[in-house]
Parts: C-alpha cells; sequence; structure tokens
C-alpha cells in the first residue's frame, strides 16, 4: 500500500514517541511503521482515519516530548499490513537527545511497592523519567548508544520493553535488581562496606560524616545540613570557605522552615528538570549552609538513589503516603570536585580525586557518560547554571543558518553549537583557571559536534586573547581549516538575548556585569549598545572607576570603595573611614595609587560599583568567592524593601554618553543603617539607568531593550528597573532559556558568528 511519509523534528527521542505512535496508529486501525533516524522520527502511515491520527499526533504526545515540526516528506511511502516499529537509522543529525528527568510518580510507586520487581531498586525508570543526556553516547538515542548497553535485559524486563501496552515499551534506560546496575558503598581505600548500602550510607551521614554519592551527571558530597560541625568540616575540606551550598529536602513542606517556597518555586522544584532553586531564607538558618545571604539553595531529590535514602530514615513503608509528611532528613548535595575543578564522574576517578574530602562513596556500575553538573534557577524562571535537565534541549532561532561553534569565555564557560533551526548551548563547564576545566571544555568541543554530526564553519571566541577558550577557538580553527572570529564580551550578552527572542532587527542593549574586554581594548562593565546582527555600536558607558591593584581590587571591595571616594572627591575622608570599618587597612598607599594612577586601570563596570558600595556600607573588606559582595547587597537591599531613589544621586551627561554614579557616594559613606544604604543604592542606580536608556531609545529611535551580564541577575535591580522601562513604553527582554550571565555568552558569539557569515554571502 501506498501512504503518507512524515518527519517529526524536536525533542521526540528516549521519550516513549515511538510507543505513542504505534498505540495511536493501531487504536485507529492505520498501517506503516516508525522509527528514530539522525533528524527525529520517520513514520509511514496509511488508512482510512489518517486525518485523526495527524491532528491527535501533536496533540497527545508523551509528556517528556516536544514538537518542533511535523512535516510531509516527498513521495509516498510503501507500507505493509499493521503498524511497527523498525530499527534505527543513522544518519546527519539534526534532532536532541532529551535532557535527564527526574524521577516520575509512577516509578516511585514502584519503587515503594514491597511486592513488585523494582522494590527500593535505585535505577528504576521508564520513558517518562530517568537519565538520558548523560548515559548517551550518540543519536539515534538507542539503548546500544546507552552506557545500558553493558546491562542485557532480563527475560520480564525484555517482554516490557516489547510490549506496546507497557510504558517501559522501548524505554532504553529500563533494569531492574535482575539485570541493572547495582549499587556499593565504599571505605577511602576502595574497599565494600559491609550492611545495605543505603542503611549505611543514612547513618554515616547522620554521624556527621561526608559521603560521595553517585547520581546522574556526577557526584555529590553530602553531609547533613542541620549538623554545622559537619558542614563546617564539608568547608574545610573542599576549600570552599563561603560559597553557598545547596540543600536537598524530602518536599516542600521539609525545607519550609529555611526557605520561602512560594507557588512558582515549588513548581520548578517539582518539575522534571528538577534544579537548585533559589528561595528567600525561612526563620531558621542552617548554620554555614549559605552564611551571608539572603537566598537558599533548595533541591528536591530527583533520582531513586536519593529519593531511597529518605525512604531509610522514615522506616522503608509501602506505599506512597510518606512521600507527604515532613522529614527532618536535610542533606547538603553539592558538586563532587576538588577546589575550582570540574565534576567527578568515574568511581575510580571519585577514590582519586576525592580522597581525603569523602568519608565513604556510594557508587554503582552505571558508567555516566557526560559529566553535567546541577542546574541553578530563580523563579521568573532565571537560569543561574544551565545544566542538568535543560541540556541539550536546543533553543530554537529565528531560521535556518550555517554550522557555527562558539566557545564562551573564561568564567561560567559554556560553548554552543548552532546548527539549522537551533541552537545547542552545553552544560555548564566552569572558570577555565586549571588545566582539568579546560580539558572538560576540550572535552565537550569535540562531543558536542560528533554527537550532532556537524562540521563548523566558523569557530568564534572572546576578544580576550589569553583565555583558554580563544586559544582553543584558534587551534580549532586551524584544525578545521576555517576561520575564527573574535566578538566583543558585551556584544554577545546582547546577542544571547536576541538569539532567544529570536529578533532580527537592531536594538538597544544594556550589558552590565563585572569586567569583560571592549572593542577598544579597555575594561567594559556598563555599557549602553545599539546591536544590529554583527553589527555593534557602543552608544556609552558608566563613568569609569579605577581599579587600584586592578585585579586584585576586583577581589578586595575596600578597595573599590576607596577607589569611589576618589572620583567623589572624598579622599579627605578616607582614613576616617578606614578606621571606623576596615581598621587593618591603611589608605596612604591606595591614595597615592589613585592619584598617580599607578596600576589604576579605569573601568566602566557596574560589578565594581556594587562592589564599592558593599565596601562603603562596612559589609566585607575581601571576597571568597565572585560576586559575594554584591550578592550579599542584594539581600540586604530585599530584606529592607523598597525605597525611592536618591534625587541627584546620579548623572546622565548632556550628550547621553556617559551615567556618572559618584553622587551618590556621599549617601552611602554617610549612611548608619547597611540595609536602607543597599536598598538605596539598587533604587538610585536603577532609576539611573531606566532615564539613559530611555534618552538613548529616544535618540536612536528603538522601543526594544535587552539587558544582559552578570548584574542582570540582580532580583531587586531588575524589579525596579523592568518597572521603570515599562512606565516609559519600552520593550523589555530578558533572558530566559540561557543564564544572562557569562554563562549564555557562547550562544550570543554563535548568533553574532552567524549575522556575520550571512552578512558576507
Amino acid at each position: 500500500m501506498s501512504g503518507r511519509h512524515l518527519r517529526v523534528r524536536g525533542l521526540v527521542q528516549g521519550v516513549g514517541f515511538r510507543p505513542f505512535v504505534w498505540r495511536l496508529a493501531n487504536e485507529l486501525g492505520l498501517d506503516g511503521w516508525v522509527r528514530n533516524d539522525g533528524a527525529g522520527v520517520s513514520i509511514a502511515v496509511a488508512g482510512g482515519r489518517l486525518g485523526e491520527f495527524l491532528a491527535r499526533l501533536p496533540k497527545e504526545a508523551p509528556p517528556l516530548a516536544r514538537i518542533d515540526a511535523i512535516v510531509e516528506e516527498v513521495g509516498e511511502a510503501v507500507v505493509d499490513r499493521g503498524f511497527s516499529i523498525l530499527d534505527s537509522l543513522s544518519g546527519a543529525v539534526s534532532t536532541a537527545i532529551g535532557p535527564d528527568a527526574a524521577l516520575c510518580p509512577d516509578c516511585i510507586a514502584d519503587l515503594c511497592d514491597p511486592a513488585g520487581r523494582r522494590w527500593r531498586y535505585a535505577f528504576t525508570t521508564c520513558t517518562h523519567c530517568g537519565p538520558r543526556y548523560t548515559v548517551s553516547r550518540g543519536i539515534p538515542y538507542d539503548r546500544a548508544r546507552t552506557s545500558l548497553s553493558a546491562f542485557p535485559l532480563c527475560p520480564p524486563c525484555a517482554a516490557e520493553y516489547t510490549a506496546p501496552a507497557d510504558r517501559r515499551f522501548h524505554a532504553e534506560t529500563t533494569c531492574c535488581p535482575d539485570c541493572g546496575p547495582q549499587m556499593r558503598l565504599l571505605d577511602p581505600g576502595g574497599q565494600p562496606l559491609a550492611g545495605d548500602p543505603l542503611a549505611v550510607t543514612l547513618g554515616l551521614l547522620q554521624a556527621g560524616r561526608i559521603v560521595a554519592i553517585k547520581g546522574l551527571g556526577g557526584f555529590h558530597l553530602a553531609c547533613d545540613a542541620r549538623n554545622a560541625a559537619a558542614v563546617a568540616e564539608l568547608r574545610a575540606r573542599k576549600q570552599r570557605e563561603a560559597k553557598p551550598f545547596a540543600v536537598m529536602g524530602l518536599n516542600p513542606l521539609s525545607l519550609a522552615s529555611h526557605a520561602v517556597i512560594d507557588a512558582e518555586a515549588e513548581a520548578l522544584l517539582r518539575s522534571t528538570a528538577a534544579p537548585v532553586v533559589l528561595c528567600p531564607k525561612g526563620a531558621a538558618e542552617l548554620h554555614g549552609v549559605a552564611p551571608g545571604l539572603a537566598w537558599l539553595g533548595a533541591m528536591l531529590p530527583a533520582t531513586p538513589l536519593h529519593l531511597l535514602l529518605w525512604h531509610e530514615a522514615v522506616g522503608r513503608p509501602a506505599g506512597t503516603v510518606w512521600l507527604a509528611d515532613e522529614s527532618p532528613l536535610l542533606l547538603v548535595m553539592t558538586s563532587a570536585n576538588p577546589h575550582g575543578e570540574p565534576l567527578v564522574i568515574g568511581n575510580d576517578e571519585a577514590l582519586a580525586r576525592l580522597a581525603g574530602i569523602a568519608d565513604a562513596y556510594l557508587v554503582h556500575d552505571r558508567d555516566i557518560v557526560v559529566r553535567c553538573d546541577d542546574s541553578v534557577v530563580r523563579p521568573g524562571p532565571t537560569l543561574i547554571r544551565r545544566a542538568r535537565g535543560y541540556v541539550p534541549l536546543p533553543i530554537p532561532l529565528a531560521g535556518d543558518g550555517p554550522c557555527v561553534l562558539a566557545l564562551g569565555g573564561f568564567l561560567k564557560n559554556t560553548l554552543c553549537l548552532a546548527q539549522g533551526e537551533a541552537a545547542w548551548l552545553s552544560q555548564h563547564i566552569g572558570s577555565l583557571d586549571n588545566v582539568a576545566a579546560i580539558g572538560f571544555l576540550e572535552e565537550m568541543a569535540a562531543h558536542l559536534p560528533t554527537i550532532l554530526a556537524a562540521r563548523p564553519e566558523l569557530i568564534v571566541h572572546d576578544l580576550h586573547p589569553d583565555y583558554p577558550s580563544t586559544h582553543l577557538a584558534q587551534r580549532l580553527a586551524g584544525e578545521l581549516g576555517v576561520p575564527a572570529l573574535a566578538v566583543g564580551h558585551h556584544h554577545a550578552h546582547i546577542a544571547a538575548v536576541a538569539a532567544e527572542h529570536c529578533i532580527d532587527e537592531p536594538l538597544l542593549g544594556l550589558a552590565i556585569d563585572g569586567v569583560g574586554l571592549g572593542q577598544d581594548g579597555g575594561l567594559w562593565g556598563g555599557e549602553l549598545l545599539r546591536v544590529d546582527g554583527a553589527a555593534c555600536t557602543r552608544l556609552g558607558h558608566l563613568q569609569t572607576l579605577q581599579l587600584p591593584g586592578g585585579d586584585r581590587a576586583a577581589r578586595e571591595p575596600w578597595r573599590m570603595a576607596v577607589a569611589a571616594l576618589h572620583a567623589a572627591g572624598l579622599g579627605y575622608r578616607v582614613g576616617g573611614w578606614l578606621l571606623q570599618h576596615y581598621p587593618q587597612h591603611e589608605a596612604g598607599p591606595l591614595l597615592t595609587m589613585l592619584a598617580r594612577n599607578l596600576r589604576c586601570p579605569p573601568t566602566s563596570s557596574l560589578g565594581r560599583w556594587f562592589d564599592a558600595a558593599a565596601g562603603l556600607l562596612g559589609r566585607r573588606a575581601e571576597m571568597q568567592y565572585e560576586g559575594q559582595a554584591a550578592m550579599e547587597l542584594e539581600g540586604l537591599a530585599a530584606t529592607h524593601g523598597p525605597v525611592e531613589a536618591l534625587v541627584g544621586g546620579y548623572q546622565v551627561a548632556a550628550d547621553g554618553q556617559l551615567l556618572d554614579l559618584s553622587p551618590l557616594v556621599p549617601a552611602l559613606l554617610n549612611c548608619r543603617e547597611p540595609a536602607f544604604g543597599a536598598a538605596l543604592f539598587h533604587a538610585t542606580v536603577a532609576a539611573g539607568l531606566a532615564e539613559w536608556i530611555v534618552a538613548a531609545a529616544q535618540r536612536e529611535q528603538l522601543a526594544t531593550v535587552a539587558v544582559a551580564g552578570g548584574c542582570a541577575l540582580n532580583v531587586v535591580l531588575m524589579t525596579a528597573l523592568r518597572d521603570h522601562l515599562a512606565a516609559a513604553g519600552l520593550v523589555l527582554l530578558e533572558a530566559r532559556q540561557a543564564p544572562p550571565n557569562d554563562g549564555g555568552l557562547a550562544l550570543g558569539q554563535a548568533w553574532i558568528g552567524r549575522c556575520h557569515l550571512q552578512a558576507a554571502g
């Protein structure tokens, strides 16, 4: 018989799409076949109720599926009687592997059924949940191309896998205790510890020990979040002085004393992505978990292995009623890696790299193919770190275009491959300040084009000539025989927002962050730009501040405060102010450096103004991690609540090119209440930015504004700025599918690279 040949594109592999098509076709009495291939799912179908099939196909797709397009291929398909699932075909890749998905309710029920085959089995999964990306070696997504290929199905699992009515029909990661991966608990020497691995692990955690636990995309280091001594010990061993930890609880009720979880935050926590969600802190503080911050990173168990720790803690009950009860067990779950290095994924690797950090290792024999850290999200939603649960979901672009590989920046590095009508942004790689992190970038630069069968026509990198990502880009360009393109840091920030919003016309951009190299070789970070594809014009910038001591000033807010006082003509006040807030430091050397402009490079960075404000208010002399001062200042402002902007607290130059924040300095210097000062700073900066933007929009005759950069993660600032711009009638675009910080740079670079190639013809 002849029938219709359909092509379905999108997230349609590893989500139960072929079984869904099979069941729908059989219900409607249609003939034909369905199979995976490199481009998605191919369907040949014939029969009298074909119209109903076509109408229901997009409406009733499985919950994890995302259909981007259904198109009819040219020519008729020859089909036999009946409907079948055919073996997959390889070929040019233009489809996606799904991201790892949190445990579904049906699998939780299996896990908690003492009479079932998967009672307390830590690798229970089906077509609606479980690992995808982190176990996949290639496309099409089939068991043979995953790390489950090492575990042949037993007869009962094989029967489920081939039974169309079963939810494990063609579930590529399905298994059971008889045929699937197994857990072991190891001591620091790699020897198995006696007893049930989960029960012993729970006992160790409750006794204040630190356990490395193998998850989906890598290991976590876990300890009892209520045990301040255990948290302090984890910090000491991991050399993580103050950077916040995430906390895992059984459910929102269990976290309610420590985090304010509204409906939006709960929806994110319970989503299939199951990210770490930043929530305002509750009344009860978990000492040492997120010191000095107003937010707590909350997460729920996303895997059977994690959930079984809570099941063990409540006595292994049958059924699922216990899941709604409050549980006192709260665990710190932080990335298992030595200080600053990539996430640990292998068992032997864990024993070697986590030696001296973990007291025990809860491991299993299912390989992690691709390392992928936890995602971090703020309700909005705004992605702070895009990784597990979101990667490798493609970001749709405005249209087709050439294949471009972009390698990101230095901090919060990611890379991006634009191919066809989508961009694939990699998982969080991290700061490229050590050999291991650079190796991870190189690993992903090889993996992403391979898994997508792509050959880039252009390699894009940051303007900075000394970034490891720049060096790699130039090397890859040479190896592939294609050009390399350097792109401005802040141009890329705005381009990332334009890319995800499918903008193909000029727009105004506000790029606000720490420091990035500008097109003029300067240290930019508070920029008003006009962006039109590959073209970028700097319309204005913040009045520059000097960086006394260069990079050292970016780590020591007291230095930035002195620079701000000097810029405001208040250098004579520095001595008394230092004596009050930072008596361990001397004013003379810094003032001399500033007066003589010695080792004091200028920067237009808004991030450095946040540091200066924190320093002026006496909040912090030195930072223990990037962005600490600004995050603490934001928290102070949030706890105080909104205030009116300071009249005369900023100045916009007559030509609109400069926004000067130094008039705000005297108010901060004389402020006796730090929380009010923090709120005043945020309100005044937002008002100044808004006036600056509105004037530029009128001059340029543009009504759309994109805001990006690390400072765009500041909720207090962005809430006020959003209100100001809405009142002025401007359309504000913000990052939603990629982080607004440097984690989204590669997306913007890839978009600019495409525009560059298209403009060149």
